[in-house]
């Protein structure tokens, strides 16, 4: 889901000092994330909140010009709707959700034989709730992809989260990417107390590697910018009922098109050289002798 453009009400002050009572009963020390990622959101997302031992982000200092062209997203132009064309598994029963883990598990090592790192694009859908201070309900819904091929879709509100899949979210042998995935590893923990291991903000990783001014990316903004695609989100589908006894055609096309655009575009973000400090550069040309 969009880190920019969510739609659920903002956890109360009361709540977010209760999770982290609960975080901090289980891992004493919790290391803050930057400033940058702590700017307050009305929208669904949790706060980007660093899990100690449960999350493995690439912070980095960001700096350079706010004019860079890489940074700019037109609003004008009318880009191409980017689509999963792979395979979706879609799993609700224990014994479904146990099998798809299963089968990820030995995707995943099969892959480590040939790659340097195993990425996996992660999300997890939930609920809406309209009316203010209603009751927070648990994530319903995750997505899991690690090509272009093959999307994993786990209804958890009716699985739970079994042996298997705790294993898989909880190996730190493969990064789980997405944007303000800590805040997503923040809620599995809430709801589920199960850790998510080795994360990547592809926020944080877009603010490293495009330089300009830091700020917050969403998976819609980052499509532009890096491919020239639009995803888009239909607010029908967006605000539906994730807990419905099956998930419709749509809904799992929506879940596993956000897993399957974080993993492409990390691969992408992956692949570009880190930012020129632009400042830095200007000193080292100041002090070298003419």
């Amino acid at each position: 889901m969009d880190a920019i453009s969510d739609w659920e009400r903002p956890f109360s002050q009361q709540e977010l000092d209760e999770i982290d009572a609960v975080i901090a009963s289980v891992t004493p020390q919790i290391k803050p994330h930057n400033d940058i990622n702590r700017v307050p959101l009305n929208n669904r997302r949790l706060p980007n909140w660093g899990i100690h031992n449960c999350t493995n982000r690439n912070a980095g200092s960001f700096s350079g010009s706010s004019s860079n062209p890489r940074n700019q997203v037109s609003n004008k132009v009318e880009y191409p709707e980017m689509k999963f064309g792979g395979r979706i598994v879609y799993s609700k029963t224990v014994s479904e959700v146990e099998k798809a883990a299963k089968e990820l598990l030995e995707i995943i090592e099969v892959k480590k034989i040939y790659m340097e790192q195993v990425s996996l694009g992660f999300d997890i859908e939930w609920k809406p709730t309209f009316r203010k201070g209603g009751k927070t309900v648990k994530a319903a819904v995750m997505q899991i992809c690690g090509d272009p091929g093959l999307c994993y879709v786990m209804h958890i509100h009716h699985s739970g989260i079994p042996p298997v899949l705790q294993s898989l979210l909880e190996d730190p042998t493969s990064v789980k990417v997405g944007v303000a995935i800590g805040g997503d590893a923040v809620k599995v923990f809430k709801d589920y107390n199960v850790c998510v291991k080795s994360l990547e903000d592809l926020s944080d990783l877009a603010n490293i590697k495009l330089g300009g001014m830091p700020k917050m990316w969403g998976l819609r903004s980052l499509a532009e910018t890096l491919v020239h695609k639009q995803i888009k989100k239909p607010g029908n589908t967006r605000l539906s009922n994730w807990e419905t006894y099956v998930l419709s055609k749509q809904q799992l096309e929506y879940a596993a098109l956000d897993a399957f655009a974080s993993w492409h575009l990390y691969q992408v973000l992956r692949s570009l050289p880190d930012a020129v400090d632009n400042n830095v550069a200007e000193e080292v040309n100041d002090s070298s002798p003419s």
